[in-house]
């Protein structure tokens, strides 16, 4: 478990397979995910979630709601990428990202990394450019979709 802030946190492994379904099958998600709209299958989804899984540490995004904590997203952990997703969109747009970029930027220099790399932020994804440019990292490289970025710990 990672605690962000009181009513955020970051529980190790994967969301609960119909929440995390209703993300993936957002065409808008998708796009800004994969560069394409197309919603993801349940077995697409279980697919995902076993790669990322397997290359680096996968946390289901958590919010405390009145009922209890509730999934709205998905981030895995790894020197090599760091692919963050707010899948509920009841949460976008409040800052929620940079602060679990900011945890793990900790959490990794903590650990001893001396750098890390978003494998690529696609063109469109703007949002997604400025939370890591403002947690600090760099483009490092164009990539054919849009670019790559590293921070140096």
């Amino acid at each position: 478990m990672i605690e962000i802030e009181e009513k955020l946190r970051l529980r190790r492994g994967k969301p609960n397979d119909s929440e995390a379904l209703a993300w993936y099958q957002d065409q808008e998600v998708v796009y800004l995910v994969d560069g394409v709209r197309e919603s993801y299958s349940l077995e697409k989804l279980q697919r995902m979630y076993a790669y990322l899984d397997q290359a680096g540490e996968l946390y289901t995004i958590e919010a405390q709601e009145e009922t209890g904590w509730k999934a709205i997203g998905d981030v895995t952990f790894s020197q090599n990428d760091v692919p963050i997703v707010i899948g509920n969109p009841a949460y976008r747009g409040q800052g929620l990202g940079k602060k679990i970029i900011q945890a793990l930027v900790a959490e990794a220099k903590k650990r001893g990394y001396s750098e890390l790399h978003v494998r690529e932020i696609y063109q469109d994804n703007v949002a997604s450019q400025k939370c890591f440019t403002a947690c600090g990292f760099e483009i490092q490289r164009e990539t054919e979709k849009g670019y790559s970025y590293r921070r140096d710990l």
